[in-house]
């Protein structure tokens, strides 16, 4: 067995600080999910996905190790980019079958520079696997893509990574992922289908005994204090999610317990907290599953295939750019 030889290059990294100016003013204050992910907030994210209520990672692990083989043998390309790659560890399930069909690039894209790092020595023992890690969100990994051509391309956006968007976000990513894939190019995507709330709320925070949801959302806007120059009374702060079933999201927030102000000198900004004000650190969208294809389908992508956990409406989904 080779090594698997890396390059790490940096794109767009946490400098759109206009986009984030613009989200922090909004009635509901926002901050985006990549400032959840620096090497703390990675970490914790970790901590998340083994919660014993967290079942989204569990049943995408479950339909690799079941469908792995089929789901590599119908993507049939030998570049696989990840959105969002995180530690990978459900990718190399999916990645042993695709290399052991042909040589292959793994091209990983995430804005943890360490977790890069991780995931490319997670992958060094397995031969004809290459890996390129793209250190940046995922805007710059796809105009990198897009730019550089090469063999054909499979997207994995692996997670359920895509309901972790606004609406109108989401139908700019899937029309920038639409613009990056040449026809025969595929789009792996998992979603988790709409359920009763409490499903969601049960999943979303932490059970009895555990904090690492809480500490993650926490993080967020710690991370902003420490990138920005500013100082956030943690222990003033509350963190919560809710389902709204009308929308069919997932709302992560903030509450504030008593009065703050987060000053962000180098933003040039100032958060005024007062009791019982929130900040939105994280949206989760659940799909109705026709609604789902047909929304995709509008960026050139047809449905393929797909790959569903019965008993918690979770799937994978294959799509190909017409």
């Amino acid at each position: 067995m080779t090594a698997s030889p890396v390059e790490l290059e940096q794109g767009s990294f946490w400098d759109d600080v206009d986009v984030l100016r613009a989200h922090l003013a909004e009635p509901l204050p926002r901050i985006p999910p990549w400032f959840g992910y620096d090497a703390l907030g990675s970490a914790l994210f970790e901590q998340i996905t083994d919660l014993p209520s967290y079942y989204l990672t569990r049943c995408e692990r479950g339909l690799l190790e079941r469908d792995g083989a089929d789901v590599a043998a119908r993507l049939g390309c030998p570049r696989v980019a990840e959105l969002g790659s995180g530690s990978a560890k459900k990718t190399r399930l999916l990645l042993e079958h695709c290399a052991r069909a042909r040589p292959t690039t793994y091209l990983p894209i995430d804005v943890s520079h360490e977790m890069l790092v991780h995931s490319a020595g997670r992958m060094a023992d397995l031969p004809d696997l290459t890996v390129t890690g793209l250190w940046g969100r995922y805007e710059a990994g796809l105009d990198r893509l897009r730019g550089e051509g090469g063999p054909p391309l499979a997207v994995l956006f692996l997670g359920a990574n895509i309901g972790n968007t606004t609406a109108d976000e989401r139908t700019a990513l899937l029309a920038r992922i639409g613009a990056t894939l040449r026809p025969g190019d595929a789009l792996l995507l998992s979603a988790d289908l709409v359920k009763p709330a409490a499903v969601f709320e049960t999943c979303y925070n932490d059970p009895p005994g555990y904090d690492a949801f809480a500490r993650f959302r926490l993080n967020h806007l710690d991370h902003l204090a420490r990138r920005f120059g500013g100082v956030v009374d943690l222990d003033g702060l509350h963190a919560v999610a809710h389902y709204d079933a009308a929308a069919g999201v997932v709302d992560g927030r903030l509450w504030a317990r008593r009065d703050q102000t987060v000053a962000l000198p180098g933003l040039d900004r100032v958060l005024d907290l007062g009791r019982g004000d929130s900040v939105n650190v994280g949206f989760s969208a659940k799909f109705e599953h026709d609604r789902l294809l047909a929304d995709i389908a509008v960026h050139g992508l047809r449905a393929e295939a797909e790959w569903v956990d019965d008993g918690h409406r979770y799937g994978l989904f294959l799509f190909r750019r017409a």
